[in-house]
């Protein structure tokens, strides 16, 4: 199993970024894939995930209406487009994933975290 972050960089803060996960290594369909942020200094938090069976979503209370997350099975990516980002949005963020068993928004919750991630890419946000 393998999961590739991208896209993260530096933006003003009300800009716009999109996060990509390349997954191989398992059958796309199957799993749900999610976003998790951790700042420094702070944990690690659920953000936003996507069960690839049902195509479900579920979203953190801090970044609905300003986070998309979507899929394209066709490349087996999932990605996460962020919208009005602020500075508290800066951390480095993790694409990880597991088996879609619906679990739904119990994914984000990091019990049990889930057994696959990447590498992990930055997003900073400037005020």
């Amino acid at each position: 199993v393998q999961l590739v972050e991208s896209g993260g960089g530096l933006v003003q803060a009300g800009g716009s970024l999109r996060l990509s996960c390349a997954a191989s290594g398992f059958t796309f369909e199957d799993y749900t894939i999610g976003w998790f942020r951790q700042a420094p200094g702070k944990g690690r938090e659920g953000v936003s995930c996507i069960g690839n069976s049902d195509g479900s979503t579920n979203y953190a209370d801090s970044v609905k209406g300003r986070f998309t997350i979507s899929s394209d099975s066709a490349k087996n990516t999932v990605y996460l487009q962020m919208n009005s980002l602020k500075p508290e949005d800066t951390a480095v963020y993790y694409c990880a994933a597991d088996r879609d068993d619906g679990m739904g928004i119990l994914f984000l919750s990091l019990f049990p975290p889930p057994p696959y991630w990447g590498q992990g890419t930055q997003v900073t946000v400037s005020s």
